[in-house]
């Protein structure tokens, strides 16, 4: 990779050391149960220099305090203000470490926590390519009927149906790039996303 001095003041890039570095983050949006733990390792088998950041064991951590935390994050980590800041922190070091590429699947689908963590990386002048990978609410329902990991018809899963509905139609899909997985495997929907981070 070949960057003029002058680009280390443009967004995304870093000094590590002797060795400049391009950072960016691909996070996986999408309800839960649309794929995005399945696709995230095949973007990142796809994208040179990446690695896969699970935000969800920031929440877990945060799960794992005792007493527990008070609020309302007990059924949810994300409703805890702590967790947000939290994964913009975790992802700014780790990159600020690394260089490169970090695919983050987690969903988020309450718009002022999106804001949040986007913001909080691009005072950082990390950019993010956000995509969703959506499916029709008769597959999502089938996907999660046939979930073999976490178990069929999940109540967590199933009761975050009709919020990402209500997100996908009132924000989420408008700041997003879209990717509909309803007739797509895991791979194909991969290949999608690495063609778009690297147009």
């Amino acid at each position: 990779m070949s960057i003029c001095p002058s680009d280390l003041d443009d967004p995304g890039i870093t000094r590590s050391g002797s060795v400049v570095l391009t950072l960016v983050i691909v996070w996986l949006n999408g309800t839960h149960g649309a794929g995005k733990t399945t696709t995230s390792p095949l973007v990142q088998r796809l994208i040179p220099d990446s690695r896969v950041f699970d935000a969800e064991k920031v929440g877990e951590t945060l799960m794992d305090i005792t007493p527990g935390l008070p609020g309302p994050g007990a059924d949810n980590f994300q409703h805890w203000p702590p967790w947000r800041p939290l994964v913009v922190e975790t992802a700014r070091r780790v990159l600020d470490y690394t260089g490169g590429t970090l695919v983050v699947p987690m969903t988020v689908l309450v718009e002022e926590y999106w804001r949040e963590i986007s913001t909080g990386l691009a005072q950082h002048g990390i950019p993010v390519r956000h995509f969703v990978l959506h499916a029709d609410l008769d597959t999502l329902r089938g996907r999660i009927a046939g979930d073999t990991v976490i178990g069929p018809d999940s109540p967590f899963r199933l009761q975050y149906l009709e919020p990402y509905a209500e997100a996908a139609r009132t924000w989420l899909h408008s700041e997003a790039e879209v990717i509909d997985t309803t007739h797509l495997t895991p791979a194909q929907a991969a290949r999608r996303i690495a063609e778009a981070v690297g147009s």
